[in-house]
């Protein structure tokens, strides 16, 4: 069973050896980079951008498999699933429109407005520079609302900037506003948003067009360093629970996430045609209930490599059934394990990050801690690895308790050797802690 997989990170790398536990798969990849890791599993690589159309197209005419499965949002943006679904190809990832649920925010918003669907803010979009910008902030603060400035395209998960956080004050939001527009960061357009306060999780499902099968709520931390200091990144790693829950969120507004989601499917469909993919949805548990923050139309990166160690039902049967709309036809499962995902990244992580520096791994002794190594964007040459500015590798420990889970990727964390660095809190009790009582806080006001 040949199966064409596009991207080459560490999202990628959970997708390939989630595929390869069916062991009639053979796996042909196209991705940029030469990830070592997805290189080993795989039949043949070709080396290309992921967003070029032509050469994804030529490959998958030479491969001819029977599924395609892509991994990052960029490919989707440009239509890669469009092109593979014209060859005949059942594919898992939305078509170029529909995947405008993240390469657009401002169409995001809009969708929210049009279709009255629960969890959205209040926002507004400029498509060009003007006072009414300045004038919209200035709006926001009168109300007693801070805001967060987007760019309106993709930016890596590195575009948004928060007052109170990587902005110390209204002001800076209308520098870093015009900053967008003069240096056309994520296309040059711009979303502003309120600020939301509350606690940050995310929620993914699979999605055929017409059903969506929910997967375990995951906590990403996004914060370059411990205690949710630093600069937004891509995220540094992430977390699940045994139970399928997160310890403060509670049933009610884990199913009106849920219920936000199918309106989102439903919306999509009505406006620019089925979803057929993966979607995440990041939301901040607020007083007011859910809110969603944004969409991505993939697997999150890191919550990919919690989420599809612990799927116990066949990977590929999943991806076939997005493809061809029967996620209804078939039973989905995890196992109840605890998860914990860190990831090393370059030294000025995000901001100015070192590249092209070594970087060893101790293979051997992060299998001996009991986690699951992760390859990120690395390139192997001459047999050594180099980091190239972007997150590095990741590990997880998987265990029946979040504490041992935690613990078994600490382990293994710890043997890295290069300019990186790692976030030694993310699933410690003591942050999980920090979660519940910044929500116990907020709800007893």
């Amino acid at each position: 069973m040949k199966v064409l997989l596009v991207g080459g990170g560490a999202r990628e790398h959970a997708i390939a050896m989630a595929l390869k536990r069916n062991e009639d798969v053979q796996l042909y990849t196209l991705m940029k980079i030469k990830n070592p890791g997805i290189i080993e599993l795989s039949e043949e690589v070709s080396f290309n951008p992921e967003t070029d159309v032509e050469a994804v197209i030529n490959f998958a005419k030479k491969v001819n498999p029977v599924l395609a499965v892509i991994g990052p949002e960029a490919p989707l943006g440009v239509g890669v699933a469009n092109a593979l679904r014209e060859l005949g190809i059942p594919t898992a990832g939305p078509d170029k429109l529909p995947a405008q649920i993240e390469t657009s925010k401002e169409f995001m918003r809009n969708l929210f407005k049009k279709y009255s669907i629960n969890g959205s803010l209040s926002y507004a979009a400029f498509n060009e520079y003007s006072e009414e910008v300045f004038e919209f902030i200035d709006k926001m603060t009168s109300e007693g609302k801070e805001v967060v400035v987007k760019p309106v395209g993709l930016t890596g998960g590195k575009g948004v900037k928060v007052v109170g956080e990587q902005l110390k004050d209204n002001e800076e939001a209308k520098e870093y506003a015009k900053e967008v527009f003069d240096k056309s960061i994520g296309g040059g357009k711009l979303i502003i948003e309120e600020k939301l306060v509350g606690v940050e999780f995310t929620l993914h499902g699979f999605v055929d067009g017409k059903n969506i099968v929910f997967m375990p709520p995951v906590q990403d931390h996004p914060h370059a360093y411990d205690d949710d200091e630093g600069a937004i990144t891509g995220g540094m790693g992430s977390y699940s629970c045994p139970n399928h829950k997160l310890p403060f969120l509670n049933e009610e507004m884990h199913e009106e996430a849920k219920e936000i989601m199918k309106n989102t499917i439903k919306a999509i469909e009505n406006e620019v045609g089925e979803y057929k993919g993966f979607l995440y949805g990041q939301f901040m548990l607020t007083v007011n209930g859910p809110k969603i923050i944004e969409y991505n139309a993939r697997f999150g990166d890191p919550e990919a490599m919690n989420l599809l160690p612990i799927l116990k039902t066949d990977f590929v049967e999943v991806c076939e059934a997005i493809a061809n709309g029967t996620l209804d036809k078939i039973t989905i499962d995890f196992d109840n394990k605890a998860t914990v995902c860190k990831y090393i990244v370059p030294n000025g992580y995000p901001i100015e990050p070192v590249k092209n520096k070594e970087l060893k791994i101790d293979v051997d002794a992060i299998n001996n801690a009991g986690a699951t190594l992760f390859y990120a964007s690395v390139n192997e040459e001459d047999g050594k690895l180099y980091i190239t500015g972007s997150r590095s590798a990741a590990v997880v420990g998987v265990a029946d308790k979040i504490e041992d889970a935690e613990k078994i990727a600490q382990n293994a964390i710890e043997n890295f050797e290069g300019e990186v660095f790692y976030r030694r809190d993310i699933g410690t009790k003591k942050l999980i802690q920090k979660r519940i009582n910044r929500i116990n806080e907020l709800f007893n006001k």
